[in-house]
């Protein structure tokens, strides 16, 4: 605008400096028009100190804007290096406890495994000296017993058909029973044997285990190979009567949880699946934390029953 105002000045002055002088009531119109231009003038003037004023007062306006930006932007960075500074120093403090505390936890780790094992170790020793400590009785109660009169050695004190006579042939006492051998030999050979495939004999050394040595820690261990093996040779109802008495004989044991599910198993083969099934619903409300307990939810399901694994479940429920 100030540019064209301008330009509109200049072509009047010019116009009026190249019109001829002619007569005085021109000269009155051309001195009218030089004061209009004047005019025009001085306020191209003070328009244009105006002008410059207000661009003087922007640039000191731009500047001191500039300056600010700068002096931000040199905050902002002081800010983000201090905070930078302040988590490394942060990390370098409090690396080297949680260091310390990992390699801690590690080391207690490593020492209650090693504790675990110690335990396991333990409870092998106690039962080896407890099988060891039972072979000792049998065989001091062995060395205690009186020996059997020999054949024949009886005397007739009142004449042949009497009473007291001892009459050739019948046995007069009971037969003194087979001599178990050591329990820490029994067992192993057994399980040797079932591991080998020798099912009869394994089934005859766990029977005379269970005979010999019903009450030591391993008798129910004994009892539910005898069942295992039954299975695996198709006899399922001789199976669940030896799972049963597991069951009944040895109630609270480690093989509980086997039993149960090998007992349900084995009775949905033979055809008696709600039997099979209460006894997995058994082994879940009872053991909700074990293994088989998962198992023995998958048999249900597959028998189209729902359930529940967890603490307290109460037994599945058919849908």
């Amino acid at each position: 605008m100030f540019r064209r105002f301008a330009v509109c000045a200049l072509i009047a002055a010019l116009a009026i400096s190249l019109l001829p002088i002619r007569s005085p009531a021109a000269s009155k119109e051309i001195m009218e028009l030089q004061r209009d231009v004047a005019g025009l003038q001085e306020q191209l003037r003070l328009l244009k100190e105006s002008q410059d004023k207000q661009l003087s007062a922007l640039t000191v306006l731009v500047q001191q804007a500039l300056d600010t930006s700068k002096s931000s932007t040199t905050g902002v960075a002081v800010i983000q290096s201090n905070l930078q500074q302040s988590l490394r120093d942060l990390e370098s403090k409090v690396q080297t406890p949680v260091a310390g505390l990992s390699t801690r936890l590690d080391g207690m780790d490593q020492d209650l495994r090693t504790l675990q094992q110690s335990v396991s170790d333990l409870n092998s020793s106690m039962n080896k000296l407890q099988q060891q400590l039972t072979d000792l009785n049998h065989a001091v109660s062995i060395l205690q017993a009186p020996a059997p009169p020999p054949p024949g050695s009886g005397t007739n004190t009142a004449g042949p058909g009497g009473p007291g006579a001892v009459v050739p042939g019948i046995a007069n006492a009971a037969p003194a029973p087979e001599p178990c051998e050591p329990a820490s030999q029994l067992y192993p050979d057994a399980n040797s044997d079932r591991s080998a495939g020798k099912n009869e004999i394994a089934l005859k050394e766990f029977n005379e285990y269970l005979r010999c040595y019903g009450n030591l820690p391993l008798a129910p261990n004994a009892q539910y190979l005898i069942g295992s093996i039954h299975v695996s040779q198709g006899d399922y109802e001789a199976a669940v009567q030896d799972f049963d008495t597991v069951l009944e004989k040895y109630p609270d044991n480690s093989k509980t949880p086997d039993a149960l599910y090998s007992k349900g198993l084995a009775l949905v083969k033979l055809g008696r699946r709600t039997d099979g099934a209460d006894e997995f619903a058994e082994l879940i409300k009872r053991f909700p934390k074990h293994d088989l307990a998962v198992k023995a939810c998958d048999q249900r399901k597959n028998m189209g029953l729902s359930c529940t694994v967890g603490r307290g479940s109460p037994a599945a429920k058919k849908k």
